[in-house]
């Protein structure tokens, strides 16, 4: 597969997807998006029926309302493509979030010859299992979070973690009047886009805003009753805290710990992906903001890139940016 330079990227926002055609590139007819790929934001469109069965590999983790999300999208994926005559397999890799766990389902998939695999290889360890698919011919795409360290995948969707850190620091820093404590929560150390997250706001806020007192990061693990847990104890022994910052899974607990610490309107979570199980801490305050990837869409779209890559030879750029739109709470300083 051909790849494009890197400032060629594909732009999702709320409005959907804005693909350029590359060149040498022969259009089918479209087949329209479904009523639930267009509920969970599906903006890639098949570019028609395979011309011979095709049988894909989807593997992503379970445990979390993100996660959820995500299979939302992979369903509405396998039912789009079924009558185009191309199958979704969808691997669960269940609640762990290790590199060797990713590369054990990598490798099975591999083994079981798959046409074309969709993953999240979001450690640096899954590289060489990556660039092992691709030697041997099989397309690979990553979606929502790939390794810091550039594997040969054929193409990876996702936000630009570093940056949307950054914009986290800018927004903390708003709401805090650039001085005063925050506590960083963060799911795992070494996850490549929950790390880019993490240093994204803290370089900006160490370098420009000297005033604001970090704690932690401390590392959930993606897990609710331990980002709970630890939420509750740093709001015990830190009573001047103000702002609590979730890098990844967790920010629907942090934001039930302070409901339940009586500590709304003091303190207040910023975090990601602004799902409707967080609405509610978003209405009563302890939801300051929300930066959003939309894993449903975006694991809508990397399996119907995956079948027009193989179908039709369609080509896409390399790396592609999704946008990161901030969904304010009712506490927000705006």
């Amino acid at each position: 597969m051909t790849t494009f330079d890197r400032r060629r990227f594909l732009m999702l926002s709320a409005a959907g997807l804005a693909l350029p055609l590359m060149p040498g590139l022969a259009l089918a007819q479209e087949v329209a998006l479904s009523e639930g790929a267009k509920a969970v934001g599906g903006a890639v469109a098949a570019q028609g029926a395979a011309p011979k069965p095709l049988r894909l590999a989807v593997l992503s983790f379970q445990g979390s309302s993100f996660w959820e999300a995500a299979d939302k999208g992979i369903a509405a994926a396998a039912e789009y493509l079924k009558p185009l005559n191309t199958t979704v397999d969808y691997i669960q890799l269940g609640t762990g979030l290790t590199a060797e766990v990713m590369v054990a389902g990598i490798d099975g998939a591999l083994t079981k010859q798959y046409d074309g695999i969709a993953a999240v290889p979001i450690f640096d360890g899954t590289v060489a299992k990556v660039n092992e698919v691709v030697a041997e011919g099989v397309p690979f795409v990553s979606f929502i979070a790939d390794s810091a360290e550039k594997s040969n995948r054929n193409v990876s969707i996702g936000m630009l973690a570093y940056d949307a850190g950054a914009k986290a620091g800018e927004f903390i820093a708003k709401q805090t009047g650039g001085k005063g404590k925050i506590a960083v929560i963060t799911g795992y150390l070494g996850a490549a886009q929950h790390d880019a997250r993490m240093n994204g706001a803290l370089d900006l806020l160490k370098k420009s805003y000297p005033d604001i007192t970090i704690v932690g990061p401390f590392e959930c693990k993606d897990d609710d009753a331990t980002a709970y847990s630890q939420a509750t104890d740093i709001m015990t022994s830190n009573p001047d805290l103000s702002i609590i910052y979730v890098t990844a899974g967790g920010s629907e607990a942090a934001a039930k710990a302070v409901r339940d610490s009586k500590a709304t309107g003091k303190v207040g979570v910023v975090g990601y992906d602004d799902l409707p199980e967080k609405q509610q801490y978003k209405d009563g305050g302890e939801i300051l903001a929300l930066i959003d990837q939309a894993p449903a869409r975006q694991a809508f779209d990397s399996i119907v890139m995956l079948h027009n890559m193989i179908a039709f030879g369609a080509t896409y750029p390399a790396d592609i940016a999704v946008d990161a739109p901030v969904a304010l709470g009712k506490g927000a300083k705006t």
